[in-house]
């Protein structure tokens, strides 16, 4: 597959400049188009720029994008973590490609990988402009996905570190920082994966240098209090695909496939990845490209891109 040429674009969320990258497909438009954000601590070079270069071989345009707060944009504290923020970069997101003549404004997707892959399942249910959504190795239950990550102890650290963070940020109006993983299994991380950390590192050198690998305290007090359940059953009229890992044990593919079954009606999938871990769609440059092959064929199907009429608005 010969690569494909990303424009650097610019849009605004909530007065912070946001830096985007846009994917187009050969021929001309408009395009339907996936709008693309990153998981935990990502940069917009991290991992998402090879789902863009698949998609676009699907006849799919793409945007991804830096969160305000994270790489190239705007925004402080830096490296801060507020998923409702995520979200509502990912609806200016929309709007802006909305407004761009290569793009059918009419047949937008939404894609997301671990904490943004629950991040699309919320916004696939409260924002009618998406088509389709397709969430990745997602996470479903941020005190859930601690608490089994950690265990009982780890959890314990976790949640005074946590609770005098907050004290020091009134104090001082400080914000601290918790590193993405931990060094060693002793140590404390926001996700306790010392091999993790090992797969960033690589991913840092390799194609994301941006990735600072660290995120403010209070965003793992958000991350705790982060949840699609109230959500999920409002899916009915967005066609989901969610993909997981085989025995993912990072964000527990497991929740997902207990939100998967709380979606109500057939308009949805669910695909496991097999012999896999959720690093395997970092890492593994071969599973990357059939996982981004499946989604690329979903948002095919369900954005029509081959031309055909959108369908109705939902409901």
């Amino acid at each position: 597959m010969s690569k494909v040429n990303a424009r650097p674009v610019e849009f605004t969320s909530e007065r912070s400049r946001i830096s985007a990258l846009l994917y187009l497909p050969d021929g001309a438009g408009p395009h339907p188009c996936v709008v693309m954000g990153g998981g935990w601590c990502y940069v917009k070079e991290l991992a998402q720029p090879s789902y863009a270069e698949v998609f676009a071989s699907h006849g799919l345009a793409s945007l991804i994008f830096d969160y305000r707060h994270m790489g190239a944009s705007e925004g402080e504290p830096r490296q801060h973590i507020d998923p409702w923020k995520q979200i509502e970069d990912y609806r200016n997101a929309i709007s802006f490609v909305e407004e761009m003549k290569e793009v059918d404004k009419t047949r937008i997707g939404a894609w997301g990988i671990s904490y943004s892959g629950g991040h699309v399942l919320i916004l696939g249910a409260t924002d009618r402009r998406v088509r389709a959504v397709s969430s990745i190795v997602p996470v479903i239950d941020g005190y859930e996905s601690m608490r089994l990550s950690h265990g009982t102890l780890g959890l314990r650290s976790l949640l005074s570190t946590v609770d005098e963070a907050r004290r020091e940020l009134y104090r001082t109006g400080k914000y601290s920082y918790l590193p993405h993983q931990p060094a060693d299994e002793h140590d404390l991380g926001t996700w306790p994966f010392p091999k993790s950390r090992l797969t960033f590192a690589h991913l840092k050198a390799t194609q994301a240098p941006a990735y600072e690998g660290r995120a403010t305290t209070a965003s793992t007090e958000m991350l705790l209090a982060y949840s699609v359940w109230p959500f999920v059953k409002r899916l009915v009229a967005t066609p989901t695909l969610i993909v997981v890992a085989e025995g993912d044990d990072h964000t527990h593919w497991d929740l997902a496939a207990q939100a998967y079954s709380a979606i109500p009606g057939d308009r949805k999938r669910f695909h496991v990845v097999p012999k896999s871990t959720h690093l395997s769609l970092y890492e593994d440059a071969e599973t990357l490209k059939t996982v981004a092959g499946i989604a690329g064929e979903w948002f095919v199907e369900h954005l029509q891109a081959s031309g055909a009429p959108a369908p109705a608005a939902k409901p």
